[in-house]
Protein backbone atom coordinates (compact mmCIF):
# COMPACT_ATOMS: atom_id res chain seq x y z
CA UNK A 1 0.00 0.00 0.00
CA UNK A 2 1.41 3.35 -1.05
CA UNK A 3 0.59 6.97 -0.56
CA UNK A 4 2.63 9.92 -1.83
CA UNK A 5 2.88 13.30 -0.17
CA UNK A 6 5.13 16.30 0.35
CA UNK A 7 7.35 16.87 3.36
CA UNK A 8 6.52 20.56 3.22
CA UNK A 9 2.87 19.89 3.72
CA UNK A 10 1.68 20.77 7.24
CA UNK A 11 -1.86 19.44 6.96
CA UNK A 12 -3.22 15.95 7.30
CA UNK A 13 -5.04 15.79 3.99
CA UNK A 14 -3.22 14.23 1.05
CA UNK A 15 -3.52 16.06 -2.26
CA UNK A 16 -4.96 13.96 -5.04
CA UNK A 17 -2.69 15.86 -7.40
CA UNK A 18 0.20 13.75 -6.11
CA UNK A 19 -1.37 10.53 -7.36
CA UNK A 20 -0.21 11.18 -10.89
CA UNK A 21 3.30 10.40 -9.63
CA UNK A 22 2.28 6.84 -8.91
CA UNK A 23 0.06 6.55 -11.96
CA UNK A 24 2.96 7.69 -14.16
CA UNK A 25 5.23 4.93 -12.88
CA UNK A 26 2.70 2.12 -12.62
CA UNK A 27 -0.24 1.16 -14.77
CA UNK A 28 -3.46 -0.45 -13.56
CA UNK A 29 -3.16 0.79 -9.99
CA UNK A 30 -5.64 -0.83 -7.61
CA UNK A 31 -6.92 1.41 -4.85
CA UNK A 32 -7.27 -0.03 -1.35
CA UNK A 33 -10.65 0.02 0.31
CA UNK A 34 -10.28 2.30 3.34
CA UNK A 35 -12.34 2.17 6.48
CA UNK A 36 -14.22 5.18 7.85
CA UNK A 37 -11.35 6.49 9.95
CA UNK A 38 -8.85 6.33 7.08
CA UNK A 39 -11.16 8.28 4.81
CA UNK A 40 -11.73 10.93 7.48
CA UNK A 41 -7.97 11.11 7.97
CA UNK A 42 -7.47 11.87 4.28
CA UNK A 43 -5.66 8.60 3.53
CA UNK A 44 -5.95 7.29 -0.01
CA UNK A 45 -3.92 4.11 -0.35
CA UNK A 46 -3.23 1.94 -3.37
CA UNK A 47 -1.80 -1.56 -3.66
CA UNK A 48 1.78 -1.39 -4.88
CA UNK A 49 3.22 -3.84 -7.42
CA UNK A 50 6.14 -4.82 -5.21
CA UNK A 51 6.23 -8.50 -4.26
CA UNK A 52 7.81 -8.99 -0.84
CA UNK A 53 7.39 -12.69 -0.16
CA UNK A 54 8.30 -13.86 3.34
CA UNK A 55 12.02 -14.69 3.68
CA UNK A 56 12.58 -14.53 -0.08
CA UNK A 57 15.58 -12.37 -1.00
CA UNK A 58 15.68 -10.54 -4.31
CA UNK A 59 18.90 -8.99 -5.52
CA UNK A 60 17.36 -6.89 -8.25
CA UNK A 61 13.85 -7.32 -9.55
CA UNK A 62 12.51 -5.19 -12.40
CA UNK A 63 9.27 -3.52 -11.38
CA UNK A 64 8.43 -2.01 -14.74
CA UNK A 65 9.88 -0.30 -17.78
CA UNK A 66 8.35 3.04 -18.49
CA UNK A 67 8.74 5.77 -21.08
CA UNK A 68 8.24 9.14 -19.46
CA UNK A 69 6.94 11.88 -21.73
CA UNK A 70 8.01 15.50 -21.44
CA UNK A 71 4.91 16.25 -19.38
CA UNK A 72 5.66 13.33 -17.03
CA UNK A 73 9.25 14.49 -16.60
CA UNK A 74 8.07 18.01 -15.74
CA UNK A 75 5.70 16.62 -13.14
CA UNK A 76 8.39 14.41 -11.67
CA UNK A 77 10.82 17.31 -11.47
CA UNK A 78 8.22 19.44 -9.71
CA UNK A 79 7.61 16.65 -7.19
CA UNK A 80 11.33 16.21 -6.51
CA UNK A 81 11.84 19.96 -6.10
CA UNK A 82 9.04 20.04 -3.50
CA UNK A 83 10.52 17.13 -1.53
CA UNK A 84 7.69 14.73 -2.25
CA UNK A 85 8.10 11.35 -0.63
CA UNK A 86 6.24 8.07 -0.65
CA UNK A 87 4.85 6.24 2.38
CA UNK A 88 4.22 2.52 2.21
CA UNK A 89 2.79 -0.03 4.62
CA UNK A 90 3.93 -3.62 4.89
CA UNK A 91 2.20 -5.77 7.49
CA UNK A 92 0.89 -2.49 9.00
CA UNK A 93 4.47 -1.19 9.40
CA UNK A 94 5.06 2.23 7.78
CA UNK A 95 8.13 3.03 5.66
CA UNK A 96 9.15 6.20 3.91
CA UNK A 97 11.45 7.21 1.10
CA UNK A 98 12.11 10.24 -1.07
CA UNK A 99 11.26 10.11 -4.75
CA UNK A 100 14.44 11.87 -5.74
CA UNK A 101 16.87 14.59 -4.82
CA UNK A 102 18.11 17.96 -6.02
CA UNK A 103 21.84 17.94 -6.75
CA UNK A 104 23.00 21.50 -6.14
CA UNK A 105 26.76 20.82 -6.46
CA UNK A 106 27.60 24.00 -4.50
CA UNK A 107 25.84 26.10 -7.12
CA UNK A 108 23.79 29.08 -6.03
CA UNK A 109 21.80 29.48 -9.23
CA UNK A 110 18.69 27.24 -9.11
CA UNK A 111 18.70 27.04 -12.89
CA UNK A 112 21.94 25.02 -12.68
CA UNK A 113 20.58 22.43 -10.25
CA UNK A 114 20.28 18.80 -11.36
CA UNK A 115 17.10 16.91 -10.56
CA UNK A 116 17.50 13.17 -10.02
CA UNK A 117 14.69 10.61 -9.86
CA UNK A 118 15.45 7.42 -7.93
CA UNK A 119 14.72 4.32 -9.98
CA UNK A 120 15.75 1.63 -7.49
CA UNK A 121 14.35 0.89 -4.04
CA UNK A 122 15.91 -1.52 -1.55
CA UNK A 123 13.80 -3.13 1.18
CA UNK A 124 15.51 -4.38 4.37
CA UNK A 125 13.15 -6.53 6.44
CA UNK A 126 13.74 -7.97 9.90
CA UNK A 127 11.78 -10.99 11.09
CA UNK A 128 11.47 -13.13 14.21
CA UNK A 129 10.28 -16.67 13.56
CA UNK A 130 7.21 -16.18 11.38
CA UNK A 131 6.48 -12.52 12.24
CA UNK A 132 7.70 -9.38 10.51
CA UNK A 133 9.35 -7.07 13.06
CA UNK A 134 10.79 -4.15 11.13
CA UNK A 135 11.08 -2.88 7.58
CA UNK A 136 13.25 -0.12 6.13
CA UNK A 137 13.63 1.26 2.64
CA UNK A 138 16.73 2.62 0.95
CA UNK A 139 16.99 4.69 -2.20
CA UNK A 140 20.33 4.55 -3.98
CA UNK A 141 21.42 7.96 -5.38
CA UNK A 142 23.79 6.16 -7.74
CA UNK A 143 20.82 4.48 -9.38
CA UNK A 144 18.96 7.58 -10.47
CA UNK A 145 17.89 9.16 -13.74
CA UNK A 146 18.44 12.81 -14.61
CA UNK A 147 15.13 14.62 -15.18
CA UNK A 148 16.52 18.15 -15.35
CA UNK A 149 15.58 18.64 -18.99
CA UNK A 150 12.12 18.35 -20.51
CA UNK A 151 12.69 15.40 -22.79
CA UNK A 152 11.32 11.92 -23.21
CA UNK A 153 13.32 9.29 -21.33
CA UNK A 154 13.16 5.54 -20.80
CA UNK A 155 13.33 4.41 -17.19
CA UNK A 156 13.66 0.90 -15.77
CA UNK A 157 12.31 0.89 -12.21
CA UNK A 158 13.60 -1.92 -10.00
CA UNK A 159 13.74 -3.05 -6.38
CA UNK A 160 15.58 -5.47 -4.14
CA UNK A 161 14.66 -7.31 -0.94
CA UNK A 162 16.85 -8.51 1.94
CA UNK A 163 15.55 -10.53 4.89
CA UNK A 164 17.40 -10.61 8.20
CA UNK A 165 16.59 -12.41 11.45
CA UNK A 166 16.30 -10.47 14.71
CA UNK A 167 15.67 -11.18 18.39
CA UNK A 168 13.17 -8.31 18.85
CA UNK A 169 9.81 -9.76 19.98
CA UNK A 170 6.69 -9.05 17.99
CA UNK A 171 5.10 -7.16 20.89
CA UNK A 172 7.83 -4.51 20.77
CA UNK A 173 7.95 -3.86 17.08
CA UNK A 174 6.02 -0.58 17.40
CA UNK A 175 8.36 0.90 20.01
CA UNK A 176 10.64 2.17 17.26
CA UNK A 177 7.98 4.61 16.08
CA UNK A 178 7.32 6.05 19.52
CA UNK A 179 10.95 6.81 20.35
CA UNK A 180 10.75 10.30 18.90
CA UNK A 181 8.19 11.39 21.48
CA UNK A 182 9.77 9.44 24.34
CA UNK A 183 13.39 10.54 23.92
CA UNK A 184 14.99 11.86 27.12
CA UNK A 185 14.97 15.51 26.05
CA UNK A 186 11.31 15.30 25.07
CA UNK A 187 10.36 13.46 28.24
CA UNK A 188 12.05 16.20 30.25
CA UNK A 189 9.85 18.78 28.56
CA UNK A 190 6.73 16.67 29.16
CA UNK A 191 7.55 16.24 32.83
CA UNK A 192 8.34 19.92 33.12
CA UNK A 193 4.87 20.56 31.76
CA UNK A 194 3.35 18.29 34.39
CA UNK A 195 5.41 19.85 37.19
CA UNK A 196 4.34 23.29 36.00
CA UNK A 197 0.73 22.17 35.99
CA UNK A 198 1.01 20.57 39.43
CA UNK A 199 2.52 23.73 40.89
CA UNK A 200 -0.39 25.67 39.42
CA UNK A 201 -2.85 23.26 40.99
CA UNK A 202 -1.13 23.42 44.38
CA UNK A 203 -1.05 27.21 44.38
CA UNK A 204 -4.67 27.42 43.34
CA UNK A 205 -5.71 24.78 45.84
CA UNK A 206 -3.90 26.64 48.59
CA UNK A 207 -5.52 29.88 47.50
CA UNK A 208 -8.97 28.30 47.52
CA UNK A 209 -8.33 26.58 50.85
CA UNK A 210 -7.35 29.94 52.29
CA UNK A 211 -10.69 31.34 51.16
CA UNK A 212 -12.67 28.43 52.57
CA UNK A 213 -10.81 28.26 55.87
CA UNK A 214 -10.53 31.96 56.64
CA UNK A 215 -13.06 34.03 54.74
CA UNK A 216 -15.88 31.53 54.80
CA UNK A 217 -15.20 30.66 58.43
CA UNK A 218 -15.58 34.29 59.38
CA UNK A 219 -18.70 34.53 57.23
CA UNK A 220 -20.24 31.50 58.89
CA UNK A 221 -19.52 32.91 62.35
CA UNK A 222 -21.06 36.24 61.39
CA UNK A 223 -24.11 34.71 59.71
CA UNK A 224 -24.69 32.20 62.54
CA UNK A 225 -25.68 34.88 65.07
CA UNK A 226 -29.12 34.50 66.50
CA UNK A 227 -32.03 36.52 65.15
CA UNK A 228 -31.84 39.15 67.86
CA UNK A 229 -28.27 40.09 66.99
CA UNK A 230 -29.06 40.00 63.30
CA UNK A 231 -31.96 42.40 63.76
CA UNK A 232 -29.52 45.04 64.93
CA UNK A 233 -27.36 44.93 61.79
CA UNK A 234 -27.96 44.82 58.07
CA UNK A 235 -27.02 41.71 56.12
CA UNK A 236 -24.16 42.12 53.69
CA UNK A 237 -22.16 39.92 51.38
CA UNK A 238 -23.29 36.65 49.87
CA UNK A 239 -25.79 35.97 52.71
CA UNK A 240 -27.69 39.09 51.66
CA UNK A 241 -28.61 37.60 48.25
CA UNK A 242 -29.73 34.17 49.49
CA UNK A 243 -33.17 34.83 48.01
CA UNK A 244 -31.72 35.39 44.52
CA UNK A 245 -28.72 33.10 44.24
CA UNK A 246 -30.85 30.14 43.15
CA UNK A 247 -33.00 32.15 40.77
CA UNK A 248 -32.98 30.27 37.47
CA UNK A 249 -30.96 31.82 34.65
CA UNK A 250 -32.36 33.44 31.54
CA UNK A 251 -32.46 31.39 28.34
CA UNK A 252 -32.82 28.20 30.35
CA UNK A 253 -33.22 26.10 27.19
CA UNK A 254 -29.85 27.22 25.81
CA UNK A 255 -28.29 26.86 29.24
CA UNK A 256 -29.49 23.26 29.53
CA UNK A 257 -28.32 22.47 26.00
CA UNK A 258 -24.85 23.78 26.85
CA UNK A 259 -24.68 21.52 29.89
CA UNK A 260 -25.93 18.53 27.91
CA UNK A 261 -23.44 18.99 25.05
CA UNK A 262 -20.59 19.75 27.46
CA UNK A 263 -21.28 16.62 29.50
CA UNK A 264 -21.31 14.50 26.34
CA UNK A 265 -17.97 15.95 25.18
CA UNK A 266 -16.47 15.34 28.61
CA UNK A 267 -17.60 11.71 28.46
CA UNK A 268 -16.20 11.47 24.92
CA UNK A 269 -12.79 12.74 26.08
CA UNK A 270 -12.70 10.29 28.98
CA UNK A 271 -13.54 7.29 26.77
CA UNK A 272 -10.92 8.34 24.19
CA UNK A 273 -8.29 8.53 26.92
CA UNK A 274 -9.26 5.09 28.20
CA UNK A 275 -8.83 3.61 24.72
CA UNK A 276 -5.50 5.38 24.33
CA UNK A 277 -4.22 4.12 27.68
CA UNK A 278 -5.00 0.49 26.79
CA UNK A 279 -3.04 0.83 23.54
CA UNK A 280 -5.75 1.08 20.89
CA UNK A 281 -4.13 4.11 19.23
CA UNK A 282 -0.70 2.63 18.64
CA UNK A 283 1.59 4.50 16.19
CA UNK A 284 0.30 4.62 12.62
CA UNK A 285 -2.86 2.71 13.38
CA UNK A 286 -4.52 4.33 10.41
CA UNK A 287 -7.91 5.86 11.09
CA UNK A 288 -8.48 4.26 14.52
CA UNK A 289 -8.65 7.63 16.28
CA UNK A 290 -11.21 9.16 13.92
CA UNK A 291 -13.30 6.01 13.89
CA UNK A 292 -13.35 6.05 17.69
CA UNK A 293 -14.37 9.73 17.71
CA UNK A 294 -17.34 9.15 15.43
CA UNK A 295 -18.55 5.97 17.13
CA UNK A 296 -18.13 7.16 20.73
CA UNK A 297 -19.72 10.54 20.00
CA UNK A 298 -22.73 8.75 18.53
CA UNK A 299 -23.01 6.36 21.49
CA UNK A 300 -22.70 9.13 24.11
CA UNK A 301 -25.49 11.25 22.64
CA UNK A 302 -27.86 9.69 25.17
CA UNK A 303 -25.84 11.39 27.93
CA UNK A 304 -26.43 14.76 26.28
CA UNK A 305 -30.16 14.12 25.95
CA UNK A 306 -30.58 12.99 29.55
CA UNK A 307 -28.51 15.82 31.05
CA UNK A 308 -30.10 18.56 28.95
CA UNK A 309 -33.70 17.45 29.44
CA UNK A 310 -33.44 16.76 33.17
CA UNK A 311 -31.71 20.11 33.74
CA UNK A 312 -34.24 21.94 31.56
CA UNK A 313 -37.20 20.50 33.48
CA UNK A 314 -35.52 21.32 36.80
CA UNK A 315 -35.25 24.90 35.59
CA UNK A 316 -39.03 24.89 35.06
CA UNK A 317 -38.84 24.54 31.30
CA UNK A 318 -41.93 23.42 29.41
CA UNK A 319 -40.97 22.65 25.80
CA UNK A 320 -38.46 19.85 26.34
CA UNK A 321 -38.70 18.62 22.73
CA UNK A 322 -37.40 21.95 21.42
CA UNK A 323 -34.67 21.84 24.04
CA UNK A 324 -33.69 18.37 22.83
CA UNK A 325 -33.43 19.59 19.23
CA UNK A 326 -31.28 22.50 20.39
CA UNK A 327 -29.02 20.12 22.29
CA UNK A 328 -28.55 17.92 19.24
CA UNK A 329 -27.64 20.88 17.04
CA UNK A 330 -25.60 22.95 19.48
CA UNK A 331 -22.28 21.29 18.65
CA UNK A 332 -23.13 19.26 15.56
CA UNK A 333 -24.67 22.30 13.81
CA UNK A 334 -21.52 24.49 13.70
CA UNK A 335 -19.42 21.40 13.01
CA UNK A 336 -21.63 20.43 10.05
CA UNK A 337 -21.58 23.94 8.57
CA UNK A 338 -17.80 24.08 8.94
CA UNK A 339 -17.47 20.68 7.31
CA UNK A 340 -19.66 21.71 4.35
CA UNK A 341 -17.50 24.77 3.70
CA UNK A 342 -14.17 22.94 4.10
CA UNK A 343 -15.32 19.97 2.03
CA UNK A 344 -16.22 22.38 -0.77
CA UNK A 345 -12.76 23.93 -0.51
CA UNK A 346 -11.15 20.47 -0.61
CA UNK A 347 -13.16 19.56 -3.72
CA UNK A 348 -12.05 22.78 -5.40
CA UNK A 349 -8.41 21.92 -4.63
CA UNK A 350 -8.84 18.24 -5.66
CA UNK A 351 -7.65 17.13 -2.22
CA UNK A 352 -8.37 13.82 -0.55
CA UNK A 353 -9.62 15.75 2.45
CA UNK A 354 -12.81 15.97 0.42
CA UNK A 355 -14.96 13.12 1.67
CA UNK A 356 -16.60 10.89 -0.93
CA UNK A 357 -20.37 10.88 -1.16
CA UNK A 358 -20.52 7.37 0.27
CA UNK A 359 -18.62 8.40 3.41
CA UNK A 360 -20.86 11.43 3.90
CA UNK A 361 -23.88 9.14 3.55
CA UNK A 362 -22.45 6.75 6.17
CA UNK A 363 -21.94 9.62 8.63
CA UNK A 364 -25.48 10.88 8.02
CA UNK A 365 -26.83 7.38 8.59
CA UNK A 366 -24.90 7.11 11.86
CA UNK A 367 -26.33 10.45 12.95
CA UNK A 368 -29.87 9.45 11.88
CA UNK A 369 -29.95 5.86 13.10
CA UNK A 370 -27.71 6.04 16.18
CA UNK A 371 -27.10 9.57 17.43
CA UNK A 372 -30.62 10.92 17.11
CA UNK A 373 -32.45 7.91 18.60
CA UNK A 374 -30.06 7.76 21.56
CA UNK A 375 -30.48 11.51 22.05
CA UNK A 376 -34.26 11.09 22.14
CA UNK A 377 -34.07 8.09 24.48
CA UNK A 378 -31.81 10.06 26.79
CA UNK A 379 -34.26 12.95 26.71
CA UNK A 380 -37.19 10.65 27.56
CA UNK A 381 -35.20 9.16 30.45
CA UNK A 382 -34.40 12.66 31.70
CA UNK A 383 -38.06 13.65 31.44
CA UNK A 384 -39.19 10.57 33.37
CA UNK A 385 -36.61 11.06 36.12
CA UNK A 386 -38.71 14.00 37.41
CA UNK A 387 -35.87 15.24 39.61
CA UNK A 388 -36.41 18.57 41.29
CA UNK A 389 -33.79 21.25 41.66
CA UNK A 390 -32.32 21.09 45.15
CA UNK A 391 -32.02 24.62 46.52
CA UNK A 392 -31.26 25.17 50.22
CA UNK A 393 -32.82 28.65 50.11
CA UNK A 394 -36.19 29.88 48.90
CA UNK A 395 -36.13 32.25 45.97
CA UNK A 396 -37.90 35.60 46.38
CA UNK A 397 -40.55 36.72 43.94
CA UNK A 398 -38.67 39.75 42.65
CA UNK A 399 -34.90 39.84 42.06
CA UNK A 400 -32.68 42.27 43.89
CA UNK A 401 -30.87 44.88 41.87
CA UNK A 402 -27.19 44.11 41.36
CA UNK A 403 -25.10 47.00 42.75
CA UNK A 404 -22.74 48.90 40.40
CA UNK A 405 -19.42 47.08 40.16
CA UNK A 406 -15.96 48.13 38.94
CA UNK A 407 -14.91 47.19 35.42
CA UNK A 408 -12.69 44.32 36.50
CA UNK A 409 -15.76 42.62 37.96
CA UNK A 410 -17.30 42.40 34.50
CA UNK A 411 -17.74 39.25 32.46
CA UNK A 412 -14.85 39.74 30.01
CA UNK A 413 -12.17 40.51 32.66
CA UNK A 414 -13.39 37.59 34.76
CA UNK A 415 -13.21 35.27 31.75
CA UNK A 416 -9.65 36.43 31.08
CA UNK A 417 -8.67 35.65 34.67
CA UNK A 418 -10.47 32.30 34.64
CA UNK A 419 -8.96 31.10 31.36
CA UNK A 420 -5.36 32.13 31.96
CA UNK A 421 -4.51 29.70 34.77
CA UNK A 422 -5.91 26.53 33.13
CA UNK A 423 -4.24 27.49 29.87
CA UNK A 424 -0.91 28.06 31.60
CA UNK A 425 -1.17 24.51 32.95
CA UNK A 426 -1.46 22.94 29.48
CA UNK A 427 0.22 25.28 27.00
CA UNK A 428 3.54 23.38 26.95
CA UNK A 429 1.76 20.16 26.00
CA UNK A 430 -0.29 21.95 23.36
CA UNK A 431 2.70 22.23 21.02
CA UNK A 432 3.17 18.46 20.88
CA UNK A 433 -0.53 17.95 20.28
CA UNK A 434 -0.55 20.48 17.44
CA UNK A 435 2.61 18.98 15.95
CA UNK A 436 0.94 15.58 16.02
CA UNK A 437 -2.40 16.68 14.55
CA UNK A 438 -1.15 19.16 11.95
CA UNK A 439 2.44 18.07 11.39
CA UNK A 440 4.33 14.88 10.67
CA UNK A 441 5.05 13.88 14.25
CA UNK A 442 3.34 11.21 16.29
CA UNK A 443 2.14 11.38 19.87
CA UNK A 444 2.38 8.26 22.00
CA UNK A 445 2.72 9.42 25.64
CA UNK A 446 -1.00 9.34 26.37
CA UNK A 447 -0.44 8.77 30.09
CA UNK A 448 1.19 12.18 30.44
CA UNK A 449 -1.53 13.76 28.32
CA UNK A 450 -4.19 12.18 30.54
CA UNK A 451 -2.52 13.63 33.64
CA UNK A 452 -2.48 17.06 32.02
CA UNK A 453 -6.16 16.66 31.14
CA UNK A 454 -7.06 15.81 34.75
CA UNK A 455 -5.07 18.84 35.92
CA UNK A 456 -6.94 20.99 33.41
CA UNK A 457 -10.28 19.84 34.82
CA UNK A 458 -9.18 20.45 38.42
CA UNK A 459 -7.75 23.91 37.74
CA UNK A 460 -10.85 24.93 35.78
CA UNK A 461 -13.13 23.83 38.61
CA UNK A 462 -11.07 25.57 41.29
CA UNK A 463 -10.66 28.90 39.54
CA UNK A 464 -14.35 29.02 38.63
CA UNK A 465 -15.36 28.33 42.22
CA UNK A 466 -13.04 31.09 43.47
CA UNK A 467 -14.43 33.63 41.00
CA UNK A 468 -17.99 32.58 41.84
CA UNK A 469 -17.35 33.29 45.50
CA UNK A 470 -15.92 36.73 44.73
CA UNK A 471 -18.96 37.42 42.55
CA UNK A 472 -21.41 36.47 45.31
CA UNK A 473 -19.41 38.39 47.91
CA UNK A 474 -20.10 41.66 46.06
CA UNK A 475 -23.82 40.74 45.93
CA UNK A 476 -23.88 39.82 42.25
CA UNK A 477 -26.28 36.87 42.08
CA UNK A 478 -26.12 36.31 38.28
CA UNK A 479 -23.54 33.53 38.60
CA UNK A 480 -25.13 30.82 36.47
CA UNK A 481 -24.06 31.96 33.02
CA UNK A 482 -20.92 33.60 34.45
CA UNK A 483 -19.64 30.26 35.76
CA UNK A 484 -20.15 28.67 32.33
CA UNK A 485 -18.39 31.52 30.53
CA UNK A 486 -15.50 31.59 33.01
CA UNK A 487 -15.06 27.83 32.93
CA UNK A 488 -15.14 27.68 29.14
CA UNK A 489 -12.87 30.69 28.60
CA UNK A 490 -9.87 28.36 28.30
CA UNK A 491 -11.19 27.48 24.83
CA UNK A 492 -10.71 31.13 23.83
CA UNK A 493 -7.08 30.99 25.01
CA UNK A 494 -6.51 27.79 23.04
CA UNK A 495 -7.80 29.49 19.90
CA UNK A 496 -5.40 32.35 20.60
CA UNK A 497 -2.61 29.77 20.74
CA UNK A 498 -3.81 28.55 17.32
CA UNK A 499 -3.00 31.98 15.90
CA UNK A 500 0.47 31.87 17.45
CA UNK A 501 1.13 28.32 16.21
CA UNK A 502 -0.02 29.05 12.68
CA UNK A 503 2.04 32.20 12.16
CA UNK A 504 5.09 31.41 14.32
CA UNK A 505 5.56 27.63 14.50
CA UNK A 506 4.18 26.14 11.28
CA UNK A 507 4.90 26.39 7.57
CA UNK A 508 1.27 26.35 6.53
CA UNK A 509 0.14 28.77 3.86
CA UNK A 510 -2.52 29.14 1.21
CA UNK A 511 -6.27 29.35 1.44
CA UNK A 512 -6.90 25.61 1.81
CA UNK A 513 -4.46 25.00 4.65
CA UNK A 514 -5.52 28.20 6.41
CA UNK A 515 -9.22 27.42 6.16
CA UNK A 516 -8.75 23.82 7.28
CA UNK A 517 -6.58 24.76 10.24
CA UNK A 518 -8.72 27.57 11.60
CA UNK A 519 -12.02 25.94 10.64
CA UNK A 520 -11.48 22.68 12.47
CA UNK A 521 -9.53 24.28 15.34
CA UNK A 522 -12.43 26.70 15.88
CA UNK A 523 -14.74 23.68 16.26
CA UNK A 524 -12.31 21.99 18.67
CA UNK A 525 -11.96 25.16 20.77
CA UNK A 526 -15.75 25.50 20.78
CA UNK A 527 -15.96 21.93 22.07
CA UNK A 528 -13.48 22.79 24.83
CA UNK A 529 -15.62 25.81 25.71
CA UNK A 530 -18.72 23.64 26.14
CA UNK A 531 -16.90 20.91 28.05
CA UNK A 532 -14.97 23.16 30.46
CA UNK A 533 -17.96 25.48 30.84
CA UNK A 534 -19.94 22.50 32.10
CA UNK A 535 -17.13 21.62 34.52
CA UNK A 536 -17.03 25.20 35.80
CA UNK A 537 -20.79 25.34 36.39
CA UNK A 538 -20.98 21.94 38.12
CA UNK A 539 -18.15 22.88 40.48
CA UNK A 540 -19.72 26.26 41.22
CA UNK A 541 -23.13 24.70 41.84
CA UNK A 542 -21.67 22.29 44.40
CA UNK A 543 -19.85 25.15 46.10
CA UNK A 544 -22.89 27.45 46.21
CA UNK A 545 -25.12 24.71 47.57
CA UNK A 546 -22.56 23.90 50.25
CA UNK A 547 -22.12 27.43 51.58
CA UNK A 548 -25.86 28.15 51.66
CA UNK A 549 -26.54 24.81 53.35
CA UNK A 550 -24.11 25.86 56.08
CA UNK A 551 -26.00 28.99 57.13
CA UNK A 552 -29.52 29.70 58.33
CA UNK A 553 -31.54 31.42 55.62
CA UNK A 554 -35.04 32.67 56.18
Amino acid sequence: MVQITSIRREIMSLCMQTKWVLFTILDHVKEKREDLGEVLNGDRLVDAHYELNFRVDKQSEILCKKTLSKEDVAKMRDAVSKDYYFQMYYDDLPIWGFMGKVDKENKLDPSEYRYLLFKHIGFDILYNNDRVIEINVQTNPNLAVDITEDKEIDVEFSYSVKWKETDIPFEKRMEKYSKSSSMPQHLEIHWFSIINSCVTVLLLTGFLASILMRVLKNDFIKYSHDEESLDDQEETGWKYIHGDVFRFPKNNSLFSAVLGSGTQLLALAIFIFLLALVGVFYPYNRGAFFTALVVIYALTSGIAGYTATSTYLQLEGTNWVRNLLLTGCLFCGPLFLTFCFLNTVAIAYSATAALPFGTILVILLIWTLVTSPLLVLGGIAGKNSRAEFQAPCRTTKYPREIPPLPWYRGTIPQMAMAGFLPFSAIYIELYYIFASVWGHKIYTIYSILFIVFIILIIVTAFITVALTYFQLAVEDHAWWWRSVLCGGSTGVFIFGYCLYYYYARSDMSGFMQTSFFFGYMACICYGFFLMLGTVGFRASLLFVRHIYHSIKCE
